[in-house]
This record gives C-alpha cells, sequence and structure tokens, in this order.
C-alpha cells in the first residue's frame, strides 16, 4: 500500500508510508493470560509479512495480549516505541533485553516518516493510547485505555481532521475477572453477562469524540483453556458490535480493514475464523493439585504485604492452591473483608514471582471469593487498580510513592486531571446516594453519562 492502514488480530495496527512503516501491539504468535487466550482469526499471509517489516513498534502498555513476551522477540531488529509510563517498567525491561526503546513524550508529534506522525498519552491507569496522522488522516488507537484525564485534549485533536478513525476496545467485557463468588458460594453475576448491546456503548463512545469512523478493537480473542473456555459465552463475537448502534455522525465500520488515504476508501479483511480447540490447563504448565512450597507461602506474604493500600481496606488476603489453604493478615484494619484467590500453583507463582497479578485475573481460570463485602464491581475500586496499576506496572506500593506517582501524571496536564477528578467525585456521589440495582440509578447513570459525554 502506498499510504494507509490495516487493522488485523487483537490489537493490531499496521501503518504504511509506501512500504510498513508502524505496527502497534503486534500479538502474532503464543498464547496469552497463561494460554487462557488466543486469537478469534488467523492473521492473513500478507498483513503477517507486513507487520514483520515495519521499522517500529509501539507496544501501548504490559498485558500479554499487546505486548505478548513470544511475539516480540520478533522484533529484535526494530525501533520500539512506549508512551511514558510512570515507574518506566517496560522501557527498562526491554533496554536490559537489548532492544532500541524510545520513549514518545507525552502530547508531542513525533514524525515516523515524511507523511506520518504520531501522538502518545501514557494515564495512571497504565495505560497508553496513540494518535497517528497518516497523510491528514487521523487514527486515534485507544486499545484498552478509558478516559482517565485525556479526553478533552483528544477531542480537541480530533475536531481539526475531516476524516478520523477511532479503534477502541468494546463489548460485553469479559476481559476482567468474571470468576467471582461471595461467601456463600454464589457466583457474583459479572457486568458481560448482562450482555448489554454493544452498539449503544459505541454510539455514546463516538459520539463524545465526534469521530467519523468506528474500528471495533482490542478486543478479538477467545477462550481455549478447558478451565476457562466457560468465559466464552460472555466474549463478544464480530456480530455483536452493530447490535443496537445508531448514529447520524459516526460510520461502523469491520472489525478487519484496510483504508487507503490516497483514494480514501475502505476495503474489509475477511480472515479465517482460527479452529476452536480445548487445552487442558497442563498444557500451560499448570495441575491444580500442586501444592505450594513454603518459600511460595513467604513469597505470597511479602506480595501481598507490601502494597499499603489493601492493609487499609482488607483484613487478609487467601489463597488456596493445591487443596490447601494459607492466609496472609495484612495487620492492618480489622473487618472481617478478605479475598481468597484459588489457582493452580505454576500460574500463581508465575504472576507473584515477575508482578503480573492482573494476568490471573483476566486469565478467568483462577476463582476469586470475596469475604465480608461485595461492591458493585468485584475487586474494585480497591484491589484491582492498586495491584495491578499502580504496584505492579508503576512501582507505587506504599502511600507516598502513590502520592508521587499520582502528581506525577497531574503535572503533565494539570486541568485536565483537574475536570477528570471532578468527574469522578461526582460518579461517586451518585452511587454513594442510589443503589446500583434500582431504576432510579440507572437513569440518573444515564443521565450523568450523556452529559459528560461518557460510555454507560
Amino acid at each position: 500500500m502506498e499510504l494507509g492502514f490495516d487493522t488485523i488480530g487483537n490489537a493490531t495496527l499496521i501503518c504504511y508510508d509506501r512500504r510498513p512503516l508502524l505496527v502497534t501491539d503486534p500479538w502474532i504468535d503464543g498464547a496469552a493470560y497463561f494460554g487462557s487466550w488466543t486469537f478469534s482469526h488467523e492473521i492473513p499471509r500478507e498483513q503477517a509479512q507486513s507487520i514483520e517489516a515495519c521499522r517500529y513498534v509501539w507496544l501501548s502498555h504490559g498485558h500479554p495480549d499487546h505486548l505478548s513476551p513470544t511475539s516480540i522477540e520478533k522484533f529484535k531488529d526494530k525501533i520500539i516505541l512506549l508512551p511514558d509510563h510512570e515507574g518506566g517498567r517496560i522501557y527498562r525491561a526491554l533496554k536490559e533485553q537489548g532492544y532500541v526503546v524510545y520513549l514518545l513524550k507525552d502530547r508531542e508529534w513525533t514524525r515516523l516518516s515524511d507523511r506520518v506522525r504520531v501522538l502518545s498519552i501514557a494515564d495512571y491507569n497504565q495505560d497508553g493510547i496513540l494518535l497517528i496522522d497518516i497523510g491528514g488522516k487521523l487514527v486515534v488507537d485507544m486499545n484498552d485505555a478509558n478516559d482517565n484525564g485525556w479526553g478533552r485534549f483528544v477531542k480537541k485533536v480530533i475536531q481539526a481532521y475531516k476524516v478520523s478513525f477511532l479503534l477502541k476496545l468494546s463489548g460485553y467485557g469479559d476481559a476482567d475477572m468474571n470468576n467471582c463468588f461471595d461467601d456463600d458460594g454464589a457466583w457474583i453475576m459479572p457486568w458481560a453477562a448482562k450482555r448489554r448491546p454493544v452498539g449503544k456503548q459505541i454510539a455514546l463512545l463516538t459520539k463524545q469524540f465526534g469521530v467519523k469512523y468506528f474500528v471495533p478493537f482490542s478486543s478479538m480473542h477467545r477462550y481455549q483453556r478447558a478451565d476457562s473456555v466457560w468465559a466464552n459465552r460472555y466474549a463478544t463475537r464480530l456480530a455483536d458490535y452493530a447490535n443496537g448502534f445508531e448514529s447520524d455522525v459516526t460510520e461502523l465500520l469491520p472489525a478487519f480493514i484496510r483504508y487507503d488515504c490516497l483514494r480514501e476508501q475502505v476495503e474489509e479483511i475477511a480472515p479465517e475464523p482460527l479452529h476452536e480447540t480445548v487445552w487442558p490447563p497442563e498444557a500451560f504448565g499448570d495441575n491444580w493439585s500442586d501444592p505450594l512450597t513454603r518459600s511460595d507461602v513467604e513469597k505470597i506474604k511479602a506480595y501481598f504485604s507490601a502494597i499499603e493500600h489493601l492493609r487499609r481496606q482488607y483484613e487478609f488476603i487467601r489463597v488456596r492452591v493445591g487443596g490447601r489453604e494459607h492466609t496472609v493478615d495484612l495487620g492492618g484494619i480489622k473487618n472481617n473483608f478478605g479475598i481468597t484467590f484459588e489457582a493452580p500453583r505454576h500460574s500463581l507463582m508465575t504472576a507473584i514471582e515477575n508482578e503480573i497479578f492482573d494476568d490471573l485475573l483476566i486469565g478467568n481460570f483462577m476463582r476469586t471469593t470475596l469475604h465480608g463485602h461485595r461492591p458493585v464491581r468485584p475487586l474494585y475500586p480497591d484491589f484491582t487498580p492498586y495491584v495491578a496499576k499502580y504496584a505492579d506496572n508503576g512501582r507505587a506500593k506504599t502511600y507516598d510513592e502513590l502520592e508521587a506517582y499520582f502528581a506525577a501524571y497531574r503535572r503533565r496536564a494539570p486541568l485536565d486531571h483537574f475536570f477528570h477528578s471532578l468527574q469522578n467525585r461526582s460518579a461517586g456521589i451518585l452511587r454513594a446516594l442510589v443503589s446500583p440495582e434500582s431504576s432510579s440509578y440507572r437513569v440518573a447513570r444515564s443521565v450523568y453519562y450523556r452529559l459528560h459525554g461518557m460510555q454507560s
């Protein structure tokens, strides 16, 4: 292609300027989340060759369906571009492995060729977005990110372009911990089980940002482990994205497309769906009967105890492995609140030792039990963000480190973060005053989201 882009795979965008130039989040080989995830569709040979021919590789964040440990090895001779995440974990790790890595400074354009330039934004949730100007056409790659203080800025950029594309995760919401239970052993129905029309979500989002086109993105996967395939019933299929979509401004495009910027033409790519094979957990090193060692237990205690926020919210964290329970007394608040994680030893200890606990949560084979509490969204807001985002990836475990961490992001765009904080407080007041299961809450939430131009 002379000038344009392809979308393919899970969250892969290929940009061309006379030749393949830039690829984003190239998960092209291997499974993700301890073997739980695989691709939903094949990557055609033409796109696979273009991916490997790109000079630049942009990695949005550390999830293995974006930064794939097996795929990244194919890009040793490329230039790796990263959002400027606080903590710098990915940057340091890749540099130590010999990659050529550049951090893209927030909200500044960087030219990759005479007709392609990019602008990156990192946010405090350890997500990153990329704006790509391809010959005067704008592509906004939001992948997994939600507006955490950059929405106002991005909308202003979009307004300057006649032709704009938004690529973003959308769907029922299976890509999170959905395998949760209460004290009585009853399954806690996740948001994904409600199967709210995906097209309505997309319509609200595109109204917020005012783009011309939307491309479903960052959600083209399926579950393949025998202990996680149950979650496929909540995965979003290609046909689901149009359900409920109505817009006078935005056109909903297929997930896999080629766009020619010179001719302004869209061509659908129709990759073959992958054969659905189910693998036993043993194929990925997991045996549910394997017990923890004494050393394992000490590592687990050290891991959770180091995160100060947990001790102010939970009395204990418990793990159940190989039929035996081990409890970590966090030594803080005494409120009978706690969490039990039941998982096979291999994946649990890999997550603990490598500080990638989010990979276990998203894999959805681990069973999670909430004790003494049942928040509207399990593990939020006091576990997943503080463990998986701020501690594991942001390297902020103590309250002093957290204060410095958030202050660093605020300094990048003080006014935007002020308005974002105000929105969050407004949403918190709404949740506190009205039951989330009531019709009043649903009406109030809808009004709130429409006033703020946000996704409901």
